[in-house]
C-alpha cells in the first residue's frame, strides 16, 4: 500500500467514525466547562475513538493482508497495538468516570509496560547503562510521555498541530533509515486518524479528543520515538516533540518547587497561560505548528548528516525555537 493511500484511508476511517459517533457522544460524553476549562460550553468528548481505531486498522491491516513490501516485525507490532488498545479502554473508562490517581497510573504503567516489552532485546539507546537499568529509564519516560500527552490537551487542535507533523517527520527519517517500516506505517495511520479528526476539533471545537485518544496517542508516539533513538538518532528522537516535553516538564517542576498537587489538573502550561495573557487559541497553535516544522527540519537534518555538529546543531537550535515560544507564551500578547 501506498504511504498516501494509508493516510487518506485512516483519514476517512476516522472522520466517517466521528461523524457515526457524535449523536451518541452528545447525549452521553459532554465535558462540562469547570475553573481549568478552556472552553465555554458543554462539548462532547471521544473523538480519539475514531482516531484510535482508524490508526490500529490501518496499521494492522497493512500487516494481515501482506500489504507491506519490507518484512516487520509482525509479533512486536501485534503487541504494540494490543498494549494501546488496553490503555485506550482506560481512556475510555476515565473520560465516562473518572479513576482515581493510583489505579489509573497503574492501569497506564501496565499497558507501558507491556509495550516496552514488545522492544527487541538488542535495541539499545544509551548502551553504556545496564540493560535493566535503561528498560526502567524506558518505562518510566514512556509513561511521563503518555500522561504529558493528556496533561497538552488542553485547546483545539493542540494535538493535531503537536503530532501531525511529528508524525510526517517520523515518515521522512523512517525514509531515510532512522525508523523500521513498520514504524513508518504506523506514524502514517496516525497521522491520518488525527487529519481525519482535525475538521471536528478546529476551533471552536464540535468535539475533543479525550483519554481515549490521548493516551493511545502519547503511548504510540512514544514508542515510535524510542524506536528512533534505537536506531542511533537520539537527538531526532529528542527534537520532534521537544515542545510537548519543554511545556510540560518544566510546568511539572514548577508546579513542584511551589509544593503545589502537581498531580491535580490545573490550567497553568504555557499555552493555558498564554490564553490568559491575550492570545487567541489560533494564534496560539499557529505558533505551536509554525515551532514544530522548524523542528522537524532539524530533526531531519541530524540524521541525513549524522555526527556532533548536526546533532549539537539540531539540539541547540531546537532549545532555541521552544525556548523562544515559551518565553513568547509567558510574556503575553504584546
Amino acid at each position: 500500500m501506498g504511504l498516501g493511500l494509508i493516510v487518506a484511508v485512516a483519514a476517512a476511517i476516522s472522520a466517517g467514525i466521528i461523524l457515526a459517533l457524535l449523536p451518541w457522544l452528545q447525549r452521553h460524553a459532554l465535558a462540562h466547562p469547570n475553573s481549568r476549562s478552556s472552553h465555554l460550553k458543554s462539548t462532547p468528548q471521544g473523538g480519539g475513538y475514531a482516531v484510535i481505531i482508524a490508526a490500529i486498522g490501518v496499521a494492522a491491516g497493512v500487516v494481515a493482508f501482506g500489504l507491506d513490501k519490507p518484512p516487520f516485525d509482525h509479533g512486536s507490532l501485534w503487541l504494540v497495538l494490543a498494549s494501546t488498545a488496553f490503555i485506550a479502554v482506560v481512556g475510555a473508562v476515565d473520560d465516562m468516570r473518572t479513576i482515581e490517581v493510583a489505579p489509573r497510573l497503574v492501569l497506564q504503567t501496565l499497558a507501558v509496560g507491556i509495550m516496552i516489552a514488545s522492544l527487541p532485546t538488542e535495541l539499545r539507546v544509551v548502551p553504556m547503562l545496564p540493560w535493566w537499568i535503561e528498560r526502567a529509564m524506558l518505562l518510566f519516560a514512556c509513561l511521563w510521555f503518555v500522561n504529558l500527552t493528556n496533561f497538552m490537551d488542553g485547546i483545539d487542535w493542540m494535538t493535531v498541530v503537536e503530532f501531525v507533523p511529528i508524525a510526517i517527520g517520523l515518515t521522512i527519517i523512517g525514509v531515510l533509515g532512522a525508523l523500521p517500516m513498520h514504524g513508518v506505517v504506523v506514524a502514517l495511520a496516525l497521522c491520518g486518524g488525527l487529519i481525519g479528526f482535525a475538521p471536528f476539533n478546529r476551533p471552536v471545537a464540535r468535539i475533543f479528543l479525550g483519554d481515549v485518544g490521548s493516551l493511545p496517542i502519547g503511548l504510540l508516539f512514544g514508542w515510535l520515538l524510542v524506536l528512533v533513538a534505537g536506531q542511533g538518532y537520539i537527538a531526532a528522537a529528542i527534537v520532534l516533540p521537544l515542545y510537548y516535553l519543554a511545556d510540560a516538564t518544566l510546568t511539572l517542576l514548577r508546579r513542584f518547587i511551589n509544593c503545589e498537587p502537581f498531580w491535580q489538573a490545573h490550567r497553568t502550561h504555557f499555552y493555558q497561560r498564554a490564553t490568559d495573557r491575550g492570545f487567541s487559541v489560533p494564534q496560539i497553535i499557529a505558533r505551536v505548528f509554525a515551532t514544530n516544522l522548524g523542528l522537524v527540519a532539524l530533526a531531519v537534518a541530524s540524521v541525513l548528516w549524522p555526527g556532533p555538529p548536526s546533532i549539537a546543531v539540531a539540539l541547540g537550535g531546537g532549545s532555541a525555537l521552544v525556548g523562544w515560544l515559551l518565553y513568547h507564551f509567558s510574556r503575553g500578547k504584546p
